[in-house]
C-alpha cells in the first residue's frame, strides 16, 4: 500500500494508509499513514463498533492534512473486548483436556505445543474454511524452529528462499506463528474474545513466553535494525503494560 501511496501522490492525489505493521510503513517511508495496535487482519479494530471504528478513521483521514511526510503517527487505545464467535455446533470438542506440558529449553517446549496445536488448527480450517497462514511459505513447526534460533548464539538469518533483512523476517515468523495460534485456540471450548485470546497467547503458551524474551534480548543487544521489535511492533502496548514493562 505504501508504494501504491507513492504512484497516486505524484500524480497529485493525496493519500494516507493504516498500518499494522509499524517497521515496514517506517521503511517504505509511506506518504501518510496511521499505525493500529490491533490484530492482523482488524484494520478498524472491531467488528460491530461503529463509534470506535469512526475513530479510527477520523484519525487516519485527519492526516489528509499534513504536508510534511512522510507521516507515520501511532493510534493511542487498543481495540475494544469482543466476541470473537465459535464455529458451528458439532465442529468442536465438547470438553476440554489438559495438555501435556514438557520440559527443557523453551525451543523444546515450543516445538512441543506447536505439535499440540496442530490438531486443533486443521479443526480451525475445517470449521472456518480458510487460513491466513502461508505469507512465510514455512509451517508452523519450522517457524518454531527458527524463531527459537534467535534465542541461541546461532540464529537463522533466513526464511527458506525469501529474501529479506533479519529482522523483517523475525516479525514475518513471529505473525505468523501467532496467527496459527489464534486460529487453534478459536476452535478451543469455551468463550474468547480478542481481549481473552491475547492474555492466553501472553500468559498462557510458551510461544508467547519465547517473543517476550525475544524482545527483551533485542533490547538488550540494542541493535537499530530490531529497534522496532524491541519496542512496540512485537508486544503489544497492553501486554507490556499488564506486566508493568514500557
Amino acid at each position: 500500500m505504501s508504494a501504491v501511496g507513492h504512484y497516486l501522490e505524484q500524480e497529485g492525489i493525496a493519500t494516507v494508509q493504516i498500518s499494522l505493521i509499524r517497521e515496514h510503513t517506517a521503511a517504505l517511508k509511506a506518504p501518510r499513514a496511521l499505525w493500529v495496535p490491533f490484530m492482523l487482519g482488524r484494520p478498524f479494530g472491531v467488528p460491530h463498533d461503529a463509534a470506535f471504528q469512526t475513530r479510527v478513521l477520523t484519525e487516519a483521514l485527519a492526516l489528509l492534512a499534513r504536508t510534511d511526510g512522510p507521516v507515520l503517527e501511532d493510534f493511542a487505545d487498543d481495540a475494544p473486548a469482543d466476541d470473537l464467535g465459535q464455529p458451528a455446533q458439532g465442529l468442536t470438542c465438547p470438553v476440554s483436556f489438559p495438555s501435556f506440558k514438557a520440559e527443557g529449553t523453551l525451543a523444546t517446549r515450543l516445538a512441543d505445543e506447536i505439535g499440540q496445536l496442530q490438531a486443533w488448527h486443521a479443526l480451525a480450517q475445517q470449521a472456518h474454511q480458510k487460513t491466513k497462514l502461508g505469507i512465510t511459505g514455512c509451517t508452523p513447526a519450522e517457524l518454531g524452529v527458527f524463531l527459537s534460533s534467535w534465542l541461541s548464539d546461532s540464529p537463522l538469518l533466513t526464511l527458506k528462499d525469501q529474501s529479506m533483512a533479519p529482522f523483517q523476517a523475525v516479525k514475518f515468523a513471529s505473525d505468523e506463528l501467532k496467527t496459527f495460534y489464534y486460529e487453534a485456540k478459536s476452535v478451543q471450548p469455551g468463550q474468547h474474545s480478542s481481549a481473552s485470546m491475547q492474555h492466553w497467547f501472553w500468559f498462557e503458551t510458551t510461544a508467547g513466553e519465547a517473543f517476550l524474551t525475544l524482545r527483551k534480548k533485542f533490547a538488550q543487544e540494542g541493535d537499530p535494525a530490531f529497534a522496532g521489535l524491541a519496542t512496540l511492533s512485537m508486544v503489544p502496548r497492553a501486554v507490556l503494560a499488564e506486566l508493568g514493562d514500557s
